[in-house]
């Protein structure tokens, strides 16, 4: 198993178990993952192999698990403003602008708004939604509204990122600019991103570290560096056949995961 020597994140023989009427249900079986500050970790694997479960703990959104998760000397037991969320759905409230939208979590632990929508700005600059501001969600695309949630989860400057397959639900040619636009983010920005996906090539282009997970109990079966250099252009997944076969391999059935 890889190490970080000062890991940000420290996830230490972490299970999580569901009780149900026909018995306990073993989402995580004794995960161990070290993550460095500002890289970039995609989770694949099968639906239902726990990667939504381990990102919600690390959001503090989920407990009653055993082991431990870490945000550098602190546990994860509670939401942190040092962590944003990124779902599948950007959830946008419809009676708010967009502006409004992306300033909700300043708003909701009253933290200075004169300051914070500076950033909030700059941050629409940013990822291409300036002249936006006071549109409203059901004036602007799926892949913009996307934009806006990420914009949500940057506006307090959080150390980590998490993102929750984001873009799953956007068309092919949408979803590729938007991988090209979030490698540019995260380059710039330094953040540490925790990125749940289905799709290898996805996690493969984005990320310094693939994690693949095991089918249900959700374990670690391997975690693949991935060598491609920074920037890196779609056309470079050329390049990156041994890592994309190396994670296929983990997969039996290519149905399971894309």
């Amino acid at each position: 198993m890889d190490s970080i020597s000062q890991p940000l994140i420290r996830i230490n023989n972490l299970c999580k178990t569901y009780p149900t009427r026909s018995g306990d249900t073993v989402a995580l079986d004794k995960v161990n993952l070290d993550i460095g500050d500002g890289e970039f970790i995609a989770l694949v694997g099968p639906s239902g192999c726990g990667k939504t479960t381990l990102l919600k703990i690390l959001a503090g959104l989920e407990g009653g698990f055993s082991g431990e998760a870490r945000l550098g000397n602190v546990a994860i037991t509670k939401p942190s403003l040092e962590v944003g969320v990124v779902f599948q759905e950007p959830t946008l409230l419809p009676w708010r602008t967009i502006l409004e939208n992306i300033m909700l979590p300043v708003e909701l632990v009253r933290m200075d708004t004169k300051t914070y929508t500076k950033r909030a700005l700059e941050l629409m600059e940013m990822i291409g939604l300036k002249g936006f501001e006071n549109k409203y969600p059901r004036e602007l695309s799926g892949g913009m509204r996307q934009r806006a949630g990420i914009c949500r989860a940057l506006v307090r400057d959080p150390k980590v990122l998490l993102m929750d397959e984001p873009f799953g639900a956007l068309d092919a040619m949408t979803r590729e600019f938007l991988n090209a636009e979030l490698q540019r983010i995260w380059m710039r920005a330094g953040k540490t991103v925790v990125f749940v996906t289905h799709s290898i090539p996805e996690a493969v282009f984005l990320a310094d570290r693939v994690v693949v997970m095991s089918p249900r109990p959700g374990r670690i079966s391997e975690i693949v560096p991935i060598g491609l250099p920074r920037e890196r252009k779609l056309g470079d997944l050329a390049h990156a056949g041994d890592e994309l076969a190396r994670i296929r391999g983990h997969f039996a059935d290519s149905s399971m995961i894309d």
